[in-house]
């Protein structure tokens, strides 16, 4: 008589080998104390770690650019999850606060990783030179 087997999400109930790889994305650069919020994104199929302005009009938010005037042209969020809101505006998660890798940001041009620095550390984001730890083979 077999023995049945029951699925229960990602736990299998028999034994078996599963191998996963973490590859980190590096965005988060420090231990600074992280706070999350959900907002709604506007437009854009956005990456994760895309800095994001809040348009006054809407409430809604979207890349920022530093000369717009829809209020946007100041940086208040950074995307947690890459989100598309190509098709219309989507609710997504961001971070208010904490230590960031420079480098795996994403921002406009007319931008510059020294404007942003000094445009983010009143809202206690604070970014950072990292050296990755990616193999550099």
């Amino acid at each position: 008589m077999a023995v049945p087997t029951t699925t229960i999400g990602a736990n299998p109930q028999f034994p078996g080998a599963v191998a996963q790889v973490f590859n980190p994305d590096q965005l988060i650069g420090g231990n600074f104390k992280l706070v999350t919020d959900t907002v709604t994104l506007g437009a854009g199929n956005l990456p994760r770690g895309a800095v994001l302005g809040q348009i006054t009009a809407s409430g809604n938010y979207i890349l920022s650019v530093k000369s717009a005037t829809d209020g946007s042209q100041v940086p208040s969020a950074i995307l947690a999850d890459a989100t598309d809101a190509s098709g219309g505006a989507v609710t997504t998660g961001v971070y208010l606060t904490g230590e960031f890798n420079v480098t795996a940001l994403t921002y406009d041009a007319t931008w510059t990783p020294a404007t942003l620095k000094t445009a983010l550390r009143p809202l206690d984001m604070f970014l950072k030179n990292v050296v990755s730890a990616v193999d550099p083979a």
